[in-house]
């Protein structure tokens, strides 16, 4: 293991009580995960978390505020998702009009489909990471944390 955090970013997209999930089917069997992936050099996380819903569920994002911050670190968790230490900035966003969720031409390994997951049938899917409760309590909540760009900042005269 090396001392590296790799920075994720990703989309909550609820919409009509349902989340956008891009759907799994592997050897761990059927599963739902966020649109959502690591950043790349010379982007933004905000740049990422719009790529990321683009190429995992098709979808057109207005990216708003964080809604959370997931951090894995893999020697508090017996190594379970692999040893790369990541830290995971997910937003809350909207979709833009006329964008429909849909699935990818070109889509991940063993992505079966982008689905529409009413928040109450949350607690009856697997979810990766394992933030169903806390995806029900945001909505109810809707507490969010501003990222601070320093695009956005004022420059010292």
């Amino acid at each position: 293991m090396n001392g590296h955090i790799r920075v994720r970013a990703g989309a909550v997209i609820i919409e009509h009580d349902s989340i956008l999930l891009v759907e799994f089917h592997d050897e761990n069997g059927l599963h739902y995960n966020l649109p959502a992936g690591g950043v790349e050099p010379n982007e933004t996380v905000k740049e990422a978390v719009r790529r990321e819903a683009l190429e995992e569920a098709s979808v057109d994002v207005e990216v708003g505020s964080i809604a959370f911050v997931y951090e894995y670190a893999p020697h508090e968790n017996n190594f379970k998702y692999g040893e790369t230490h990541s830290l995971q900035l997910l937003f809350e966003c909207s979709m833009k009009e006329g964008s429909t969720a849909r699935m990818p031409k070109t889509p991940d390994t063993n992505q079966t489909g982008v689905r529409w997951v009413p928040l109450t049938e949350l607690n009856s899917i697997i979810l990766y990471p394992n933030i169903r409760q806390q995806l029900i309590d945001y909505v109810g909540e809707k507490e969010n944390i501003n990222i601070i760009e320093e695009i956005s900042l004022p420059e010292y005269r």
